[in-house]
């Protein structure tokens, strides 16, 4: 600076100018890094993925839940039947229920009326809540002011069936209705449980149970991991294996009789597509029901029904 030339520390001596003459010297190193990964869009505060994913979890959190210990809701894994005719059905078969939902302000007919009753009388808690909660709940269904909640079934170990002499096996039959009405026929004609896959297969559900009229509270149903294997270990338990086929190698009438007297497995395929090719091969007898010409197939549930009556019969 002008007039100040002379002040000790003014100029700098040559050779003694601070930082590198030549490069960097590393000191810009850190502004050639490349940046860390980019955050996932969830994890960015106002991108539109993250505000979806608040607006969910805000809704899962609002969905009407089932009285705990503080009072407060406590989500339920349940299934559950809704609409007035099959709760009041569903209470009347004795089906087991977690929580009954109830719509405020609803209007009340006979059918409310016996289902709050029946609630009443086999100590189901009655739970009171807004009809916006009530369509939540039930994901827009129409549920008519009554919703039922009914538990997560427990399942029987196929092994505990081996002590019995009438097994229902279900190969690809995936429509709970269905299995609600053979449970229904199996409970009727003495079967002494039910075997399911766990995959691409019915479950208990509760369609199944309103089906069953109470049913599978008598009869066990099982999950197994693969089907094949565990008709083979019924055949070596002494259990001779019939399964239902459009080619078949005998009609029901031509069994043998002893073959109905001795311990059984009926194995009921999907409609349509019938029994697999595996558990086909694993029979020992592929039977065919007679029927009048043009028909192709009978309901699953209607020709296990055809074939229990007809072991019941035997066995009478």
């Amino acid at each position: 600076m002008a007039g100040n030339s002379q002040r000790r520390g003014a100029m700098r001596n040559e050779g003694t100018k601070k930082g590198a003459t030549v490069g960097s010297g590393g000191q810009r190193r850190a502004k050639l890094e490349g940046r860390k990964a980019t955050p996932k869009a969830t994890e960015r505060p106002h991108h539109p993925a993250a505000r979806r994913e608040r607006a969910a979890k805000k809704r899962a959190e609002s969905t009407p839940r089932r009285t705990g210990s503080s009072g407060k809701p406590r989500r339920s894994s349940s299934g559950i039947l809704m609409g007035r005719n099959p709760v009041v059905e569903a209470l009347r078969a004795d089906i087991p229920a977690t929580a009954l939902y109830v719509q405020t302000k609803s209007d009340a007919d006979d059918r409310w009326r016996e289902a709050m009753r029946i609630a009443v009388a086999k100590n189901i808690p009655i739970m009171e809540i807004a009809k916006t909660e009530l369509d939540r709940m039930t994901e827009g269904g129409v549920h008519q002011g009554l919703v039922l909640t009914v538990p997560d079934y427990v399942y029987s170990d196929a092994r505990d069936l081996e002590t019995g002499t009438l097994i229902v096996a279900l190969d690809g039959v995936t429509d709970p209705r269905n299995l609600g009405a053979i449970a229904r026929s199996a409970a009727a004609f003495g079967a002494d449980g039910i075997i399911v896959p766990t995959r691409r297969s019915v479950g208990v559900t509760a369609s199944a149970w309103k089906t069953s009229a109470g049913a599978l509270a008598r009869v066990p149903v099982a999950q197994v991991t693969n089907m094949t294997r565990s008709l083979e270990t019924l055949q070596k338990a002494g259990f001779t294996v019939i399964g239902l086929a459009a080619n078949a190698d005998v009609t029901l009438g031509e069994l043998a009789a002893n073959v109905m007297t001795e311990p059984l497995v009926i194995v009921i395929g999907a409609e349509g597509a019938g029994l697999s090719r595996l558990v086909g091969q694993t029979c020992d007898w592929r039977v065919g029901i007679p029927m009048a010409g043009g028909v192709e197939s009978l309901n699953a549930s209607v020709a296990a029904s055809i074939v229990l009556q007809a072991v019941f019969s035997a066995r009478s």
